[in-house]
């Protein structure tokens, strides 16, 4: 969920205009000739951007439920991890992309189109014939959402005056609450009764509401350069061209993580060339060896991105494949979630706990790495199957405290004229961490025998075992390690 979920964006500046804010600009109070974010001035465009946010947060949901299910049919249960990263392999280079497009055009432009390839992916994964098929509908999704993501941001620089930019970040966290619990139970339930394939096919047509709803909003109060008198500045190739590089380095060490066999090293070799300085050129010096402020900042919301998404990808296929669970009930494990997640926001921003803030990122990565460890309890078959739908609530809550500081911490560590930039970093931390672990995860569950795992419902496919709890196990409890180590790193996130 939260790989997903909006973000501070690339918008290489931090400056903010009064594009689009004429009415407030004349009234005395700023804002009160709109009434707030669904006041007449802004209705249109707070309802077309987050139902925008909406969409993304129930394809996230539905279509991981929907998963287990589209791997067994297609044969992929060995390249299962692949379907999850390629998503966050491409959507790096697309941040990096929509930032300068944005700033530069203006974010319409990024967004439609962001908006269109994202429903595009959807349908080739819908009416895919091979799991690699499958992955490349993936991949466009991410091309998509990594648009989306940073427009949306540029969005709400442009088009909203500071005062009301909170309520908007909140609708935002609000909006993965409902999907949270309805997108597992509706993608479980079209599933189970028409298909997994249905569950990608349908989504797109809820693109529909929110392009109709936000384009013409956003082509009023945020289209076009922030300063259209300003000459246009160049798109800044070197950047573009590390993020290029770091996605298919990134990509390339997937495919070696997969292979595991002697040719595997060539494509993990490039791979490697191709990362380290990409990473070392867009993260913030210091990040690899966790120094102290900024640095660890980044560092954090990787490791923790990276730890829990990593891990939360498997825990339908495990209940699924090893419980006999349905994929809805399989789903609806992770529901409580979403709301979980939206309280540990919540209690970080109370300004009386401020003074706590490294001690609430610490016990929060403490919930993470004990959620994540206590979930491959379930393999064990007397051990009840919604413990890990407890463990989770605990861990999104954990989450919810950690994800939320690093990006105050991120903005009172930044000077204005690096806030762009640094949101830049914290974003590319958080892909390129889910992209890796994932890939890790993945390459060890089919190294241990994950490849067989082929049950649903508890029938077993000829030739194929149900039973590979290692191939479980070898993913959870690394990535409980990973988080571990990210509170740590949550002791570092002062400068001293």
């Amino acid at each position: 969920m939260s790989a997903l979920e909006p973000r501070a964006a690339d918008t290489d500046t931090d400056t903010e205009t009064d594009t689009g804010i004429n009415a407030d600009a004349a009234s005395p109070v700023p804002g009160a000739a709109s009434g707030g974010v669904l006041g007449r001035t802004y209705r249109a465009l707070s309802v077309g951007i987050v139902s925008v946010v909406f969409l993304i947060a129930f394809e996230a949901t539905a279509v991981g439920t929907a998963m287990p299910v589209a791997a067994r049919e297609l044969h992929g249960i060995p390249l299962y991890a692949f379907a999850f990263s390629a998503y966050f392999t491409t959507s790096l280079f697309a941040m990096v992309l929509s930032g300068q497009w944005a700033d530069r055009r203006g974010p319409l432009a990024p967004l439609a189109t962001g908006i269109s390839a994202f429903g595009v992916g959807l349908l080739l994964s819908g009416t895919a014939g091979s799991m690699w098929m499958f992955i490349a509908g993936r991949a466009v999704q991410g091309l998509g959402g990594g648009l989306v993501i940073v427009a949306l941001y540029v969005v709400i620089s442009r088009a909203y005056p500071e005062r009301l930019r909170p309520s908007i970040m909140a609708a935002f966290a609000a909006s993965w609450v409902i999907p949270s619990v309805v997108g597992p139970l509706a993608a479980g339930s079209v599933t189970e009764h028409l298909g997994w394939r249905w569950v990608f096919i349908g989504i797109p047509v809820l693109v529909v509401f929110p392009l109709a709803l936000a384009l013409p909003a956003i082509r009023r109060r945020a289209s076009g350069p922030a300063d259209p008198a300003a000459p246009v500045e160049p798109y800044d190739r070197r950047r573009i061209l590390l993020a290029l590089g770091m996605s298919l380095g990134a990509g390339l060490l997937q495919y070696a993580g997969q292979e595991r066999n002697w040719f595997a090293l060539l494509p993990a070799v490039v791979g490697f060339g191709l990362l380290v300085p990409a990473v070392r050129g867009l993260l913030p010096p210091g990040t690899g060896r966790a120094a102290r402020g900024l640095p660890s900042v980044v560092l954090l919301r990787g490791v923790a991105a990276g730890s829990f998404i990593a891990a939360e990808s498997f825990v339908p296929l495990m209940l699924v494949t090893q419980r006999g669970l349905s994929p809805t009930l399989a789903g609806l494990s992770l529901a409580a979630g979403g709301g979980t997640w939206a309280l540990g926001s919540y209690v970080q921003s109370r300004p009386r706990l401020e003074p706590y803030r490294e001690r609430l990122m610490v016990g929060g990565m403490v919930l993470v790495a004990a959620a994540i460890a206590a979930a491959p309890s379930v393999l064990i078959d007397s051990v009840p199957v919604w413990t890990v739908a407890v463990a989770w609530a605990f861990g999104c809550f954990g989450m919810g405290m950690v994800i939320a500081s690093t990006s105050v911490l991120l903005l009172k560590l930044s000077a204005p004229e690096e806030a762009g930039a640094n949101s830049a970093a914290l974003q590319i931390s958080d892909g390129l961490s889910n992209v890796l672990l994932l890939a890790a995860g993945g390459a060890a569950f089919a190294a241990l025998g994950g490849g067989a795992v082929g049950a649903v419902h508890g029938a077993v496919e000829a030739g194929a075992s149900g039973s590979h709890p290692g191939a479980f196990a070898v993913v959870f409890l690394p990535m409980a390690g990973v988080a571990l180590v990210g509170a740590w790193v949550a002791t570092r996130v002062r400068e001293r």
